[in-house]
């Protein structure tokens, strides 16, 4: 689609980033500073992104996390590719890149050679750990989970388990977006810039902060979620009629009067062993099989609609592709168009999820669709001076594409 001015907020408006990224956690820096207005330029190798061509659990990849960006093709292994990169770079408020440590060195792109010319120059590097013992292993979200102990936490005692979605990699995106952020006003201060750092392990060690301090705390380690001391009685799944299944929640006294109310439980609201939360939690397993087989018979649909109406927690169990036709998110503009680039479906529309917040009451949505690879080349070799023979030349040797 050809770039529009929204009337959502654009802070970053007339910000040049250029990223070196793949996979997921870099793109996802990217995509953050993108929505927010920046000028964003994927820089791809002359073939494309390989993330453009995966199969499986990664062909959402791509067209989730580069949307809003300019793409170029450059062979950095071409000596006038780096220097052409190095120029790109020139031109930019901040570099961001996720390759295994070591290979922005190669050609030039490290902080350290970029930012001897250009002090200004913010540098967001996107890796699996932080400077340290482990610095030099190859990571991947599901391995920094087993280590972490999300997996752990995640899984049945006995059988650690990754968590149902890329977490590591996209929470470590946003905190480099953040430390870019945060960098940009100190840079507005100092006027100098500086490198950001955000790593996968690390930020699966903050995700695991709650746990470790609750160890500190009082003295018992965390038990994995699905056999947790659960301090709330009613507070589970429930298969219900036609085996669907719907997640009741009762977590104060009030609640749970209100609950025996709208289901038409008053001997179970009478009950002097259920009187306290506490009570009720020494009674768990025997209250929980009375409830299974009370509402073994009732539709998911019909206990939906009384927790609603009482104002208790609910939640219906839904899979990823039910949410494109969520009310909530269809009436306040959580999803949003874009054109899929690659692919047998290239070219084709299809609904995206957009960033969770809101600037001014709006939504920020998608001014460009993810890229065809090198759709920007043109373009952005003209903004860094670069005339039209010249461009012509360094296409002829497969140096741009």
């Amino acid at each position: 689609m050809p770039e529009t001015q929204p009337a959502t907020p654009q802070p970053l408006n007339g910000l040049r980033v250029v990223e070196f990224t793949h996979m997921v956690m870099g793109p996802t820096c990217g995509m953050v500073l993108a929505d927010l207005g920046a000028e964003v330029i994927k820089v791809e190798p002359i073939d494309g992104d390989r993330t453009r061509r995966l199969l499986g659990a990664g062909a959402g990849f791509f067209p989730m996390f580069n949307r809003n960006k300019k793409s170029i093709a450059i062979d950095l292994h071409q000596t006038e590719g780096a220097a052409l990169a190095r120029r790109l770079c020139a031109s930019a408020d901040v570099v961001a890149e996720n390759f295994k440590p070591g290979t922005m060195g190669k050609y030039g792109l490290d902080y350290a050679s970029l930012s001897a010319s250009h002090p200004k120059l913010i540098y967001a590097t996107c890796k699996g750990f932080l400077p340290g013992p482990y610095d030099h292993r190859t990571a991947l979200d599901e391995v920094v989970q087993m280590m972490g102990g999300l997996a752990y936490m995640t899984g049945r005692p006995g059988d650690p388990l990754r968590a149902g979605t890329s977490v590591n990699d996209i929470m470590g995106g946003l905190f480099a977006a953040i430390g870019v952020l945060g960098a940009l006003i100190q840079r507005g201060i100092t006027g100098r810039g500086m490198e950001v750092q955000s790593a996968l392990y690390e930020n699966n060690v903050f995700l695991m902060g709650q746990h470790m301090l609750q160890y500190a705390v009082t003295g018992k380690p965390a038990a994995p979620l699905p056999a947790r001391d659960n301090p709330w009685a009613v507070y589970d799944v429930f298969t219900v009629k036609d085996g669907e299944q719907i997640f009741l929640a009762a977590v104060s006294d009030a609640q749970w009067l209100k609950f025996c109310d709208v289901l038409g439980f008053p001997d179970l609201k009478s009950e002097p062993e259920y009187a306290t939360n506490n009570q009720r939690v020494v009674q768990r397993p025997q209250l929980l099989a009375t409830l299974r087989e009370r509402l073994r018979e009732r539709s998911a649909a019909e206990l939906a609609a009384r927790m609603e109406q009482a104002g208790l927690p609910f939640a219906p169990i839904r899979r990823p592709e039910d949410l494109y036709d969520d009310e909530h998110l269809l009436a306040t503009g959580g999803l949003a168009d874009v054109r899929l680039p690659d692919g047998a479906k290239a070219g084709e529309t299809v609904k995206t999820t957009l960033l969770p917040f809101t600037l001014g009451g709006e939504r920020l949505g998608v001014r460009l669709d993810p890229p065809v690879l090198g759709a920007h080349s043109q373009e952005l070799l003209r903004s860094v001076g670069l005339a039209d023979a010249e461009i012509e030349a360094l296409k002829a040797h497969a140096v741009v594409a």
